[in-house]
């Protein structure tokens, strides 16, 4: 039937005025036809929208629940709903959010409060919520924002703020310390020449001088990090370096410890100061040789890697780019989370008492730095560190020649679907990476997860996960256990850590590629494409 009130009567026509609905009939359908249209707007809202919203009746139970919340804290919304709220709050939270709502209902008026939820993996999710209650409807509407990414950002802000203070601070030192053994260095050789017919006088003449030089070497790594230590940048070929450095270590690590070099083809030169350098490579070494006291293997590798946007908006200080990379990598201990975020800081240490000054990492971070270049740790504990050194190119030429283009990439055939597992913030590059490929893609924040996806109905034509995850189960083991759910399951490895490395670390599953972080868009279409054709 047509509906009346849309009916408009024509210039001049009397009787279709007459038909047409009465004023406040009108007005009652327009007012309907708004709000269905709020409605319509709102459950997009709610259903698009990237906080999580929740519906709570005064008790706390949870009446509605956005899809945003699998993304989120790693529930659907069905999972959810019909439970009380404090089952997925963080236990220390639970006293002042409640407090929060009882302060809504008594003053009726929007209210701004911090809340951590945990997550269905077990980690903590901060959030920043915004809620108002309706007494009308008798319920509470709150709408909180994830702040993981602007706590991390914030992290690394303070971080480097400290690093850079510190930075400053022992520069001071250095250079104050450095005039007064100038004053120690120049005068001890005329007071050694004054007593050299008395033994016991040289001898402590002698001493004082060792101290002194002891004392200069302390101040050059002091000033390595601070990057006020003279550098001679000048090209130099990486693989030389590395080699000529791995000759003198065999002589000087022991028979314990095997060294493996692994020099990339047409290398591009590398724009540093060569003994600078030198002598990182050498702390790094050292820093290994201590990680395996009972012997282990330790490799060298280079390599031309670009470091695109997206790396760099995840790590401070860096310019995208094109660099020279080497990179050092032992199978000792490994290094807890807390440990790498302080590694680089001067005189921290994890060594006893004596068996060192906590100054070589931070030389280390020093000298790429002040080289206009990044340094970046990757350890897991148990299996060993790899760190590596980018330095910028300095064949400009060279540099861009490399062709990149807007397109990532080969895309995806028609309905093929990529199981995803990796820690939560790579696994959002990948995901998105992927999704904008063409593929459908599934998240797995751990092994489990994967197995618990791989159990259901979902076709998978593809298995990306880490080769080293936490809780117990890596990729490795998950293939073995995925391969049993799907056999001939096509999978691709990725990790911090080389190939060339993993494979001498035995770690290696033969006919699945590994993808060795950091990787680019392109890159990761490419291996992903060529793991799901088998080529």
């Amino acid at each position: 039937m047509t509906d009346q009130a849309t009916l408009q009567p024509e210039a001049g026509d009397t009787a279709g005025a007459l038909r047409a609905d009465p004023p406040d009939v009108a007005a009652a359908l327009s007012a309907a036809r708004e709000r269905e249209a709020t409605r319509v707007i709102n459950q997009r809202i709610f259903d698009t929208s990237l906080d999580l919203i929740l519906v709570v009746d005064r008790r706390g139970t949870l009446i509605r629940v956005s899809p945003s919340s699998f993304a989120i804290v790693g529930y659907r919304p069905e999972e959810m709903t019909g439970r009380n709220a404090k089952e997925f709050l963080y236990p220390d939270d639970l006293d002042s959010t409640r407090n929060e709502m009882r302060r809504a209902r008594r003053g009726r008026e929007m209210r701004n409060f911090e809340c951590r939820y945990v997550h269905k993996d077990g980690r903590v999710v901060p959030l920043m919520w915004t809620g108002v209650w309706s007494e009308p409807e008798e319920q509470h509407f709150f709408i909180g924002r994830d702040m993981t990414e602007r706590i991390k950002l914030e992290q690394q802000l303070r971080q480097a703020q400290k690093m850079e203070a510190i930075g400053q601070l022992t520069g001071g030192i250095a250079h104050d310390f450095n005039n007064i053994l100038t004053v120690i260095t120049s005068t001890i050789e005329f007071l050694a020449d004054a007593v050299a017919d008395n033994p016991p006088l040289a001898e402590i003449a002698n001493a004082i001088d060792e101290a002194a030089e002891r004392g200069a070497q302390l101040t050059q790594r002091m000033l390595a990090f601070a990057r006020k230590q003279p550098l001679q940048a000048r090209p130099v070929d990486l693989n030389d370096v590395v080699t000529r450095t791995a000759v003198m270590l065999r002589r000087t690590l022991g028979e314990d410890i095997s060294i493996k070099t692994v020099p990339a083809h047409d290398l591009c030169p590398a724009l540093a100061d060569a003994s600078q350098l030198e002598d990182a490579i050498l702390n790094l070494a050292v820093n290994s040789r201590h990680a395996m006291p009972k012997g282990g293997r330790l490799m060298f590798e280079t390599a031309n890697v670009h470091l695109d946007e997206h790396y760099a908006a995840r790590n401070d200080e860096v310019v995208a780019g094109d660099y020279v990379a080497v990179t050092v990598s032992d199978t000792g201990c490994g290094m807890p989370a807390d440990v790498i975020a302080r590694a680089f800081e001067p005189f921290f240490t994890t060594k006893g008492v004596g068996l060192g000054t906590g100054l070589g990492l931070s030389m280390v971070y020093g000298f790429a730095k002040q080289s206009r270049g990044h340094v970046k740790i990757y350890s897991e504990v148990g299996h060993g560190t790899s760190i590596t050194i980018y330095l910028p190119r300095a064949d400009v030429a060279a540099a861009t020649k490399t062709e990149r283009t807007p397109d990532a990439g080969p895309r995806a055939a028609a309905h093929e679907t990529i199981l995803v597992e990796d820690d939560a913030s790579v696994r959002t590059v990948a995901v998105g990476t992927l999704g904008r490929l063409g593929y459908q893609v599934l998240e797995a924040q751990d092994a489990r997860t994967a197995l618990d996806i791989l159990d259901g109905p979902a076709a998978i034509d593809l298995l990306f996960t880490d080769l080293i995850m936490p809780n117990g189960m890596g990729g490795q083991d998950l293939l073995l256990q995925a391969r049993k759910r799907r056999p001939g399951l096509k999978a691709l490895f990725t990790s911090g850590y080389s190939e060339s490395f993993i494979k001498e670390r035995g770690d290696a599953v033969q006919g699945v590629s590994l993808l060795s972080k950091p990787y680019r868009a392109q890159t990761l279409a490419s291996v992903i494409r060529g793991a799901l054709e088998g080529t």
